[in-house]
C-alpha cells in the first residue's frame, strides 16, 4: 500500500493505453513516454506495458506502507527518499515507512514510477489508463490527491526474492539502489531545442511551397496552452494552396494537424479519435518519447525522413530493448 501525502502538479496512472476502442470514439490515453514506461516496468519484474505513475513537471510525495521494489525513469524530477537523493533507471528497494518525494523537473517533463506487482486499480476496457476528461480508468478516473491509498498487486517471484535479498543488504536503511542500471542512450536528449523526425502527412501536398519549406526550417515553441491531448505550437504560420474540404479521418499519437490559423498542433496520448484539420506530418514512432518529455516553452524543429527510414529506426530501437531484456535477465540470475 502507498499513501499519497502530496499530489504534485499532475500524477496519473497510465499504461499502454485503451487499445481497440477508437472506432467507438473511446480515447486511447496511455503514457506520454512509452519507452520510459516499458523500461521502468522491466526493472522491477513487471510486464513492460503494465501501469505506472506518470508525474508531470512537479511530482508527488508518497509514503510506502510496506517494503517495495521500485524504479524511476523518464525526466528528472529530483526524486529523494527520506531526504536523500535516489538514482533513476535502476531497481531500488524501499523500506516500509519510507517517504519518496519528487520536486520540480530538472530535465524533461515527465517521470515514471513503477512498483513491483504494478498498481492495483480496475481495468476499464482493457486498460488501467486514466482519461481525465471522461473520468474513467486509473484511480477513480482522476489525478491522484492527498490521502489517496494505492494498492499494489503481487510481485513476480523474482521481484519477491530480490526484495528479500535487498532488505537484508539494506541493513535498516530506508532504501538501497542496485549497482547496475540502464544505459543512458535509452533516455531522450533533454535539450531546450529538440529535433524531431517526421514523415509527410496525407495532406502535405495541400500546403504551399513556402509553408512546406517553413515547416522544415523554422523553430516552433511549445505553447503553455498545451496538455496531454495536444501541444499547440507557436511560430511561422502554414498556409494551404488547396482549400478543399476534408472529412474527419483517424489520427494517431504524433499526428501534426494545421487548423485555419496556420499554427500546427501535435496530437498526443489523450487525442481525439478523428480529426478534420489537414495533416502536414506524422512524428516517427521512435521520437514519440522526445515529444513526451518536451516542456511548454521549449522549442522544436522538424526533420523529414522517409517511411522506410522511420520503420528501420523503430526496428533498431526494438532490437535494443530486446537486448536490454536479456541483460536484465542475466543480472537477475547472477544474484
Amino acid at each position: 500500500m502507498i499513501k499519497v501525502l502530496k499530489t504534485g502538479l499532475l500524477t496519473t496512472i497510465q499504461d499502454k493505453g485503451r487499445i481497440g476502442y477508437q472506432k467507438q470514439g473511446i480515447i486511447a490515453s496511455g503514457v506520454m513516454d512509452p519507452i520510459a514506461q516499458r523500461i521502468t516496468n522491466l526493472l522491477v519484474g513487471n510486464n513492460e506495458y503494465e501501469a505506472v505513475l506518470e508525474m508531470t513537471l512537479a511530482g508527488p510525495k508518497l509514503e510506502f506502507q510496506s517494503d517495495a521494489l521500485i524504479a524511476i525513469s523518464g525526466g528528472d524530477l529530483s526524486p529523494s527518499i527520506n531526504g536523500k537523493a535516489v538514482k533513476q533507471w535502476r531497481p531500488v528497494y524501499v523500506k516500509a515507512g519510507s517517504v519518496l518525494t519528487f520536486g520540480q523537473a530538472k530535465k524533461g517533463c515527465r517521470a515514471y514510477l513503477a512498483i513491483a506487482g504494478s498498481i492495483d486499480v480496475p481495468i476499464v476496457m482493457g486498460s488501467k489508463s486514466t482519461y481525465l476528461r471522461a473520468g474513467i480508468g486509473g484511480f477513480e478516473g482522476r489525478g491522484l490527491q492527498s490521502e489517496d491509498l494505492l494498492s499494489t498487486g503481487s510481485p513476480s517471484d523474482i521481484a519477491q526474492e530480490r526484495v528479500a535479498e535487498l532488505a537484508k543488504e539494506a541493513n535498516g536503511n530506508a532504501f538501497l539502489e542496485m549497482d547496475w542500471y540502464v544505459a543512458s542512450d535509452f533516455a531522450p536528449n533533454f535539450n531546450e531545442q529538440q529535433e524531431v523526425r517526421v514523415i509527410k502527412g496525407r495532406e502535405y501536398e495541400w500546403f504551399s511551397a513556402k509553408s512546406k519549406e517553413d515547416f522544415l526550417t523554422s523553430s516552433y515553441t511549445i505553447s503553455t496552452q498545451s496538455d496531454r491531448m495536444g501541444y499547440r505550437l507557436e511560430g511561422t504560420s502554414l498556409y494551404r494552396d488547396n482549400e478543399a474540404s476534408l472529412l474527419s479521418e483517424a489520427v494517431a499519437f504524433g499526428t501534426i494537424q494545421v487548423p485555419s490559423n496556420g499554427q500546427p498542433i501535435i496530437l498526443l496520448a489523450d487525442r481525439q479519435t478523428t480529426g478534420g484539420y489537414p495533416k502536414i506530418a506524422q512524428i516517427a514512432s521512435v521520437d514519440l518519447p522526445i515529444i513526451g518529455q518536451i516542456k511548454p516553452g521549449s522549442t522544436i524543429r522538424f526533420t523529414e525522413i522517409s517511411l522506410d527510414e522511420a520503420q528501420e529506426l523503430y526496428l533498431q530501437r526494438e532490437k535494443k530493448i530486446q537486448e536490454l531484456i536479456q541483460g536484465i535477465q542475466l543480472k537477475t540470475k547472477s544474484r
